[in-house]
């Protein structure tokens, strides 16, 4: 069997959808086990010259918005059997990585953001990341 461990990274977009019903169907054609992920990313606010991190107390508001993704992804994917869904907190691309890594997944699958141009290369893109630095192959649904 090709692929017996696939992630599927989800964050409730229309391309992260796409990508999900995608990598439902890989996992019920190869008979491979399902992972979703959801990354939350807790911005820090950065003031000044020399790198203050202000107080921040919208904390709960970003862990809730990541709960709804997180249900979000178990309705979608209620139809098979032994779906994970996973929920981590940190940089999107390398909580990713991090979590094919240490889960054995062989496959990764992800929407892309569609950035493209001078503006991936100046602000990066969670897709471009995953792709340059997985250690198993990565499917980009556009």
């Amino acid at each position: 069997m090709p692929y017996q461990n696939i992630l599927a990274a989800f964050d409730g977009s229309a391309l992260s959808v796409k990508a999900l019903e995608k990598a439902m169907k890989f996992a019920q054609e190869y008979a491979a086990r399902l992972e979703v992920i959801h990354v939350c990313h807790i911005p820090v606010p950065v003031f000044g010259g020399p790198l203050y991190a202000a107080p921040f107390n919208g904390e709960k508001d970003y862990l809730l918005a990541a709960q709804a993704v997180i249900d979000e992804a178990k309705r979608i994917t209620s139809q098979l059997p032994d779906v994970k869904v996973i929920l981590r907190q940190g940089q999107p691309a390398l909580a990713v990585l991090e979590y094919a890594e240490e889960s054995g997944c062989d496959l990764i699958i992800m929407g892309s953001r569609g950035l493209g141009g001078l503006r991936e290369f100046v602000l990066g893109s969670v897709s471009h990341h995953v792709v340059q630095h997985a250690k198993v192959p990565v499917l980009i649904v556009k």
